[in-house]
């Protein structure tokens, strides 16, 4: 088996396109298809803050669930959206407003579709994926080498929202250990959640959400090759969004 994750995408049905035209994948029937059988793995966070969530809803649901060619993990913004949809009480912010606009711009019959959709996207996804044939666990947020196998309550908030203190920056924005810092498996650890200008490599851990919503790029990481993908952002770029890990 062969992978190409793929960052946080937040939207950019556009970027999307033009990343999978990058790594060589054919349209066929509206969904992406490499010639000798590459799966793509979705990282979590496609929707809110971009142009055209629902337009990464409907590729990504019919790769993944309709005709199995794409594999999936849910990201923080989807755990609000699916909320959303159930017909939680969430606060509409932080780009869960983007999607909601779109979404409520849609004819009913649409709205009904579009729900149901993401709804069985998010509920048949694994919170995490351990990919044995290229060494490799594929997790949001990321995920410390003493949690993989586990399915707990601990195990859902890391791989969602990172390893928080629950204190907060004055910002808002939740203190976050760098757990990648101690991280000593031999098996490569890929997730995003945390907007870098490029991809942060620390042990054996890669960040490759590369800030696609905020102008940088949408990134994807192969293996086994270990190589970097990458197509530049239409989207205005937003300085201060971006992590530094200093």
């Amino acid at each position: 088996m062969k992978i190409d994750v793929i960052g946080d995408i937040h939207g950019c049905i556009n970027e999307l396109h033009a990343l999978f035209q990058k790594l060589g994948y054919d349209k066929q029937s509206g969904i992406y298809i490499y010639p000798e059988g590459r799966i793509p793995v979705f990282v979590g966070d496609l929707t809110d803050r971009g142009p055209n969530s629902i337009a990464v809803i409907k590729l990504v649901y019919r790769m993944v669930v309709q005709h199995q060619k794409a594999k999936y993990v849910p990201g923080n913004h989807c755990n609000k959206l699916y909320r959303f949809f159930l017909g939680n009480n969430v606060q509409k912010k932080h780009g869960l407003e983007t999607t909601v606009a779109e979404y409520e711009a849609l004819p009913a019959k649409e709205q009904k579709s579009i729900s149901k959709q993401f709804i069985t996207l998010y509920e048949e996804a694994p919170l995490y994926l351990e990919i044995p044939e290229v060494s490799a666990v594929i997790a949001h947020a990321g995920i410390r080498e003493d949690l993989i196998g586990r399915n707990d309550k601990k195990v859902k908030s890391f791989v969602l929202y990172g390893d928080v203190t629950g204190e907060t920056h004055p910002d808002g924005r939740p203190v976050r250990r760098d757990w990648a810092k101690n991280y000593h498996g031999d098996r490569w650890i890929v997730y995003g959640h945390t907007p870098v200008k490029k991809p942060r490599i620390m042990n054996k851990t890669i960040n490759i959400d590369t800030g696609c919503v905020f102008g940088n790029q949408l990134t994807a990481f192969q293996l086994p090759e270990e190589k970097l993908v990458a197509v530049r952002s239409e989207q205005p770029l937003v300085e201060e969004k971006f992590n530094s890990f200093d």
